[in-house]
């Protein structure tokens, strides 16, 4: 017996002798492992950060040759960026547009430049400034903040000598605008060839004035600053947008009805509050500015006719947001979309003085509708 004692405890060392050897081994490999890792970590942001570093200083400090940069008018930062590296007079494009934005440098003027690629970014930006035009403008073209799509095919005729329907028409070819999705893709996405849509370029064009340099200029001309326009927009919030994971398409659609309900005394950041209350409690928005849209027709007064309308636009038939924006929304309410008030109200009603009065429950509402506006 005390044979086979002794062998069995032979047996046992040696099993906890190879299993000792054995996380020797394990705790090697994962440390050599975890060692890897780190250093694997380590050269991706470390790498990362130099490379945005090198991109950061001149291409060549030595290099004071100036080259002759010339930027379009109308150009985007992106555009800038690309034309400046492609003259070598900056590292990469990204970064540059990157650098831009965190600096919020703004401003940048069309012109023809004597750039080097000797100088620092803060220079380049400084010339960039103080360019001068290249021609005189021949005409501007104002597009107001909430006009529709057939209202700004109106005004694009009108100043370019068209006829309605050739610029309307060409608003909505489907080639033209899969040309405006690849040509913007951060801004034109697949969102906006849902079957539900209306007209995909709605609510893209944004709000402004712009000049023109040529008599004739094509209509992809005309909508190509205005894209670049809404490009640069929206680049002034993709912080916030990603922050709260809202898309250009999701964005512009909510600003759009921002706009549409606002009068000039209106807080826009508190109607984009009952936007969201009423989104966040399930309840359908209820905005007669999309029973209009879907309707195709401008009206003083909503009915409730109008409101039997069946279209995914009918704010008060399908909830949520609808198929896209109805318009095109100014920063004032893309920025109240972005940064909406918190509040308990969950109704709102513009009297005919201009004023906006927000209400929580609906006999309050009716209260007030039966007070200014049927007279009751």
């Amino acid at each position: 017996m005390s044979d086979r004692n002794e062998e069995t405890k032979d047996l046992i060392r040696k099993k906890m002798i190879e299993r000792q050897s054995e996380a020797k081994v394990v705790r090697k490999i994962v440390l050599i492992a975890s060692i890897i890792i780190f250093l694997l970590i380590s050269a991706v942001f470390g790498g990362g950060y130099f490379y945005i570093k090198a991109a950061l200083q001149p291409v060549d400090p030595d290099n004071k040759q100036a080259k002759t940069v010339d930027i379009p008018i109308g150009s985007s930062v992106s555009g800038i960026g690309e034309i400046l590296e492609k003259k070598g007079i900056i590292k990469d494009a990204k970064v540059f547009k990157y650098y831009v934005k965190f600096n919020n440098e703004t401003n940048f003027m069309a012109g023809s430049y004597e750039l080097a690629p000797s100088m620092t970014l803060p220079e380049i930006l400084d010339h960039l400034k103080t360019g001068k035009v290249l021609e005189e403008v021949v005409f501007k073209i104002t597009i107001p903040e909430g006009k529709q799509l057939k209202q700004i095919a109106d005004i694009i005729a009108e100043k370019t000598n068209r006829g309605h329907d050739e610029v309307f028409n060409q608003l909505n070819d489907p080639a033209f605008v899969k040309k405006m999705m690849e040509k913007y893709p951060n801004v034109l996405t697949e969102e906006i060839l849902s079957e539900k849509v209306m007209y995909p370029l709605e609510g893209y064009l944004f709000p402004a004035t712009y000049p023109f340099y040529e008599e004739n200029p094509s209509i992809e001309k005309v909508v190509t600053e205005m894209l670049n326009k809404t490009d640069d927009i929206l680049n002034e919030y993709e912080v916030q947008m990603n922050e709260k994971s809202v898309s250009p398409h999701q964005l512009l659609t909510m600003a759009s009805l921002i706009e549409e309900e606002a009068t000039e005394k209106a807080d826009r950041d508190m109607i984009a509050s009952v936007f969201y209350n009423r989104i966040g409690a399930g309840m359908p928005l209820q905005t007669d500015p999309t029973v209009l849209y879907a309707k195709g027709k401008h009206k003083d007064r909503v009915l409730y006719e109008d409101l039997k309308v069946d279209s995914p636009y009918n704010t008060y038939k399908y909830p949520g947001l609808p198929p896209g924006p109805i318009a095109c929304a100014g920063s004032m309410s893309i920025e109240a979309a972005l940064n909406p008030k918190e509040s308990e109200y969950f109704y709102f009603l513009a009297t005919s003085e201009g004023n906006v009065i927000f209400t929580k429950t609906l006999d309050e509402h009716n209260r007030e509708k039966a007070k200014h506006i049927t007279g009751n």
